[in-house]
């Protein structure tokens, strides 16, 4: 499983490679939509990225709730540990 930290520095590296938001600006308690203006489109892009991180497909289910960067980091650690 990877850590929380480990998570959020890939977050960060996505964010600041295909959003172009500075990593300082991801935070946990960020909103992905009001705090860092990334759209469902963008999401798309992240899924990609978790996919390629993890080896699993995403599924839609668990990615329907996302609010903040920590759902996403909880996201993908669940998807690390199954």
């Amino acid at each position: 499983m990877l850590s929380q930290d480990q998570v959020l520095n890939h977050l960060r590296e996505w964010m600041q490679e295909l959003f172009e938001i500075e990593a300082e600006d991801v935070q946990l308690e960020s909103n992905l939509a009001t705090d860092l203006d990334v759209d469902s489109i963008d999401a798309i892009d992240l899924v990609v990225k978790i996919k390629a991180l993890t080896g699993k497909q995403v599924n839609p289910e668990d990615f329907k709730s996302v609010r903040t960067v920590q759902d996403v980091v909880t996201v993908i650690q669940n998807m690390t540990t199954e």
